[in-house]
């Protein structure tokens, strides 16, 4: 993956829900509020270590059930091939500007509006 925020970002929107609420809290925090460890832990009331420790912590939870599923690995698979069927049918529609073949088109229109559905 891409850096180290992007992959425990991805993480998070995968497998957040399975991590306790003050894990929740505190990696929200940390990565999406951007705060550092010594600003949560004057919020919390704990040591900065203590923050440290449950961030590490759900780190680890995440990467350990991506490990074994890996959903985050298939997802982007999946994703460099939606992003291709859209270049492709993008193609046949340009193609067929010359040969005006309205099934063709109408084929094309169908793969474009498939790639985008499963975009979102």
């Amino acid at each position: 993956m891409k850096n180290q925020t992007y992959r425990m970002t991805m993480l998070y929107d995968f497998y957040g829900e399975l991590l306790t609420a003050r894990q929740r809290e505190f990696f929200d925090y940390y990565y999406n509020n951007d705060l550092s460890l010594s600003e949560i832990a004057e919020n919390a009331g704990i040591s900065r270590q203590g923050v440290r420790d449950v961030i590490v912590r759900a780190e680890g939870v995440m990467q350990e059930i991506e490990d074994k599923t890996g959903l985050i690995r298939r997802f982007e698979q999946l994703r460099a091939q939606v992003d291709g069927l859209c270049a492709a049918a993008a193609e046949i529609k340009a193609l067929n500007r010359r040969y005006e073949d309205p099934r063709l088109g109408e084929l094309a229109n169908t793969v474009a509006v498939a790639a985008n559905a499963l975009r979102e």
